[in-house]
């Protein structure tokens, strides 16, 4: 299908995607409890800082990073590399693949399609957060709101394309999921989701700065609680959106030369 009409196909796609959001709530709901972990990050590093700061960071500090690092998750996550893995294993991608419509727009859409509810899910939290921290919950500038939403859509891009280069690998070695358990290890160390990325020792944070992983969680919320000014913020949007651009490339190499190698199998 042409651009063109990918682009009008895919309101469409994305109506399906909330559908189906509806339809299995009840896993978007445990998925939503398993992603809990920086309440008990805020939990340990609040008792810690009680007395003395950790960096720059006391107690109030941590829980308005670790409350915006759950909100910043919710909207930021992806499961295409688990969902290609298992329809390369069925042969269902073989259904896919019949359609005019490239999969890769399906998945994203599908992925997308949940965002409202997530967001819904996620608005007690925020609500929270304002009434815990007040303005310095979220940004305090018009170039702090813009900055967000892009750290936000260049987040869930990383998060998106990534699970796609991974996931387009069992096109060539049957299964990949070992390798994205190893990326999700990576993401937790390195992407500020259990601690935030300044308190590693200046060596270590200067080479997360080059890795992706920090651009998927961190920055979203670093900028949301107003942690840079406009120049830093506006340097690691660049790096972001550069790895954006690399893992689009990388992903939709691996996917086009994978389906050369698909064979439908399972039953």
């Amino acid at each position: 299908m042409s651009v063109r009409g990918t682009i009008r196909a895919f309101p469409t796609l994305l109506r399906v995607g909330v559908s189906e959001a509806v339809a299995y709530r009840a896993e978007m709901i445990v998925w939503f409890f398993s992603t809990t972990m920086p309440f008990i990050s805020m939990a340990l590093w609040t008792a810690v800082a009680r007395y003395n700061p950790v960096g720059r960071y006391d107690s109030e500090d941590f829980v308005r990073y670790f409350l915006a690092t759950f909100s910043v998750r919710q909207v930021t996550g992806s499961w295409v590399a688990w969902q290609m893995n298992y329809e390369v294993r069925q042969g269902t991608l073989a259904m896919r693949l019949l359609r005019p419509i490239s999969p890769l727009w399906a998945y994203a859409a599908e992925n997308l399609g949940y965002m409202p509810l997530r967001a819904l899910m996620v608005l007690p939290i925020v609500i929270f957060s304002l009434v815990h921290s007040g303005a310095a919950a979220l940004p305090r500038t018009a170039w702090g709101w813009l900055f967000l939403v892009l750290a936000l859509v260049g987040g869930w891009l990383i998060t998106f394309l990534a699970n796609v280069a991974i996931g387009s690998l069992s096109l060539y070695i049957e299964s990949s999921q070992r390798l994205m358990d190893v990326w999700f290890a990576l993401f937790l160390v390195g992407s500020g989701y259990l601690y935030p990325v300044e308190l590693f020792p200046s060596a270590l944070k200067g080479l997360l700065d080059w890795l992706p992983f920090r651009y998927q969680i961190g920055l979203p919320t670093e900028i949301m609680i107003n942690a840079h000014g406009f120049s830093e913020a506006l340097g690691l949007l660049a790096r972001q959106w550069a790895w954006v651009a690399v893992l689009l490339t990388v992903s939709v190499v691996s996917w086009k030369r994978g389906l050369k190698r698909f064979a439908a199998y399972g039953g």
